[in-house]
C-alpha cells in the first residue's frame, strides 16, 4: 500500500447475543469504546440483544471486540453476529449510547 492511498478505517457492525441487557452492558461498551477513542454507537434491541457500530484504528476495533466477547460482570456473551457495515462517516464521535 503506498502513502497516497486513503487509510482504511475498520468499521465493525455487530449484534451481541446472550445475556447482555439489564447489566450495564451498554455502559461497559461505551466506556471501552471511549477509552479506545472509537466513533460509533451501542443500543439495545427488542430481541434482548445489543447492537454495536464502531470505527477507528484496527488495533482499537480489535480491542473493543475482545472486550465485548468478555463483557462486564454478569454478562453472558453467546455470539457475535456480523451485520452489514455502516458507513464510518455517519458514526458519531465520541462514541455514544442510542436509546
Amino acid at each position: 500500500r503506498d502513502a497516497t492511498s486513503t487509510p482504511h478505517v475498520p468499521v465493525v457492525h455487530i449484534e451481541v447475543a446472550g445475556k447482555v441487557q439489564g447489566i450495564g452492558f451498554r455502559g461497559f461498551v461505551l466506556q471501552q469504546a471511549r477509552e479506545l477513542q472509537l466513533s460509533g454507537w451501542v443500543r439495545n434491541l427488542s430481541s434482548g440483544n445489543v447492537e454495536i457500530a464502531a470505527s477507528g484504528s484496527e488495533a482499537s476495533v480489535k480491542s473493543l471486540l475482545a472486550a465485548v466477547r468478555e463483557g462486564p460482570e454478569g454478562a453472558v456473551v453467546k455470539q457475535l453476529i456480523n451485520l452489514p457495515p455502516q458507513p464510518s462517516l455517519e458514526l458519531p464521535h465520541p462514541f455514544t449510547v442510542l436509546k
